[in-house]
C-alpha cells in the first residue's frame, strides 16, 4: 500500500480492525485506548472525536495532544521493517501504534507495552 495512501486512510477504518485483533487475542478496547492514548496524549473523547470526524491519519498525528517522549523506545519488526528504520516521521507514528497494538495483541505486560511508562485513564 503506497505511503499516500496510508496518509489518507481514516482513523476510524483502522481502529475497530485494532480492537477486533486485540479481542480475538482476550485483550480488550480499554487496552488499544491504553495504548494509544499513551503514545498520542488522546482521551477517549478526544479518539470518538477523531472517530466521528473519520479523521485522517496524517491529521490524526498532527493533532495528537502530546506524542509520548518514550515513543522513540518502540523498537521491533512490524510488515517486515524495523520501525527504528523508518524515516518517514509520519509512517514511523503509524508503524509505532501497530506495534503497541500487536503487543498488546501478543499478551505482553502493559507496563512493557508502555516501555516503563503509565497512561492517563481514558476517560
Amino acid at each position: 500500500m503506497p505511503a499516500d495512501r496510508i496518509r489518507r486512510m481514516a482513523f476510524a477504518t483502522l481502529y475497530p480492525l485494532y480492537v477486533q485483533k486485540v479481542e480475538r487475542k482476550g485483550r480488550s478496547r480499554d487496552d488499544v485506548d491504553r495504548v494509544v492514548s499513551w503514545l498520542t496524549g488522546y482521551d477517549r473523547a478526544g479518539l470518538e472525536r477523531t472517530i466521528a470526524d473519520e479523521v485522517d491519519l496524517e491529521t490524526f498525528f498532527a493533532q495528537a495532544p502530546a506524542m509520548n517522549p518514550s515513543s522513540s523506545l518502540i523498537t521491533g519488526v512490524i510488515c517486515g521493517i524495523r520501525v527504528e528504520d523508518i524515516d518517514d516521521p509520519l509512517m514511523q507514528q503509524i508503524r509505532w501504534m501497530d506495534k503497541l497494538v500487536d503487543e498488546v495483541a501478543r499478551g505482553k505486560k502493559m507496563s512493557s507495552i508502555l516501555r516503563g511508562g503509565e497512561a492517563a485513564p481514558s476517560r
